[in-house]
């Protein structure tokens, strides 16, 4: 018998760490690679924030926290909710976590039974599906396709809820896509999911901030405030504030899931990073100028990538609505030779080609539920964007 767990058979490793890493081998062995995988932003954590940081280390807030947060986080949270989505949540609704990643595994873990169902849209974020089995349920993926925006449509929703369904879990703006649901598009949703009291809702509300062209976001409970009960609200400080090491997020929900949250965490990682939080609550209740300012750059580059990438033989590129992602079809490149000889049979390969042949690492599709796509993070300067589309460019022309 196998000393590791079983249950870890059934899940994969991250794909978009994996490409991060495999660029950062080509580079330390002297290849000239551009990385696009990483959904990180470029810009670097303002300056009061990192202040806040430093003062918390000169005070001795270095010391173990409340496992699921500073008081004075929760408040900041919970007035954060208020101020910018008009919800009201009691700071001991309010939970935090070392990321985003943990707020999605506790909930998961403190409500899945085996057999329990999850309703994931794909293109999902890749450790969607595998925290769920990870947890116990099975999720359930349902494609969204380009000739829906990869927008998950209201009939497909209600198609998919049985009664085994526990959770649908719901990302706007999209991590990969960049796709962001209006009020009307998350209003034929949350009609839905009215009709299904049994069905919890994760909201993943991290791109909260990246939307352009005066898109006006908005999440489900404020679309409907009858789901608040069966809805856990999450956000995070990485992408808006460029605090991605900092390693926070947070969320908030109903009493009794936070309280079975913050026993998982008890007895995982105990409380986030003391000095985080401190710089957190900075970041929530300071100056928040930089952040429409920075999403002007992310629009000016979104605007060139899906420009340069519709310019590419055998790709079509559609225009997100936010985050700092797109997520190009390759489907005209399917069955088409690289340079190298082999055969192009799907979104892997081709990804896998690009690398190899022009060093450019980006994520293939399938590793977020749909092929034969590929996704591009532009949160990464205009130089080496440039560069990057050149050479996928190049590479597109060479395909026989």
């Amino acid at each position: 018998m196998s000393f590791i767990a079983e249950q870890l058979s059934r899940v994969k490793p991250s794909a978009t760490i994996a490409v991060s890493n495999k660029a950062r081998e080509l580079k330390a062995a002297g290849r000239d690679v551009i990385g696009l995988g990483a959904g990180e932003p470029d810009f670097d954590t303002p300056d009061n924030i990192k202040q806040a940081g430093i003062d918390a280390i000169t005070r001795g807030e270095t010391k173990y926290t409340a496992v699921d947060g500073i008081p004075e986080l929760k408040k900041a949270i919970a007035a954060k909710f208020k101020r910018e989505n008009g919800l009201d949540y009691d700071p001991a609704q309010c939970f935090v976590a070392p990321g985003g990643k943990p707020i999605i595994y506790n909930a998961m873990m403190a409500t899945l039974n085996p057999g329990d169902e999850v309703i994931i849209p794909a293109p999902y974020w890749v450790s969607y599906p595998d925290i769920v089995l990870l947890a116990g349920g099975t999720p359930v993926a349902v494609e969204a396709t380009m000739e829906t925006d990869f927008k998950l449509q209201p009939e497909q929703l209600e198609a998919a809820i049985t009664d085994k369904t526990k959770w649908f879990m719901f990302n706007s703006p999209s991590n990969p896509t960049g796709a962001a649901y209006s009020r009307e598009e998350l209003k034929a949703l949350t009609d839905v999911l009215v009709k299904h009291p049994h069905v919890w809702v994760l909201t993943d509300d991290m791109y909260e901030h990246l939307v352009y062209d005066d898109f006006e976001f908005v999440t489900p409970v404020q679309v409907e405030p009858s789901l608040k009960d069966r809805t856990l609200t999450m956000n995070g400080v990485s992408k808006a504030y460029a605090m991605t090491g900092w390693r926070i997020g947070y969320c908030a929900g109903p009493l009794e899931l936070i309280g079975a949250m913050r026993k998982i965490q008890s007895q995982s990682t105990s409380n986030p990073t003391s000095i985080s939080q401190w710089a957190s609550v900075e970041a929530l209740n300071g100056p928040q100028d930089f952040i429409p300012e920075r999403a002007a750059v992310f629009k000016e580059r979104r605007d060139m990538v899906v420009a340069l990438l519709n310019e590419c033989e055998g790709l079509s590129c559609p225009m997100p609505e936010g985050a700092f992602y797109v997520f190009p079809s390759c489907a005209g490149t399917i069955g088409k030779t690289a340079p190298s000889g082999n055969v192009i049979k799907n979104d892997e390969d081709f990804v896998t080609e690009l690398l190899e042949g022009e060093g450019v690492a980006v994520v293939q599709g399938s590793a977020f539920g749909l092929n034969p796509y590929f996704r591009i993070s532009y949160a990464t300067s205009t130089e080496a964007l440039t560069e990057a589309c050149g050479r996928i460019k190049r590479f597109c022309a060479a395909l026989k």
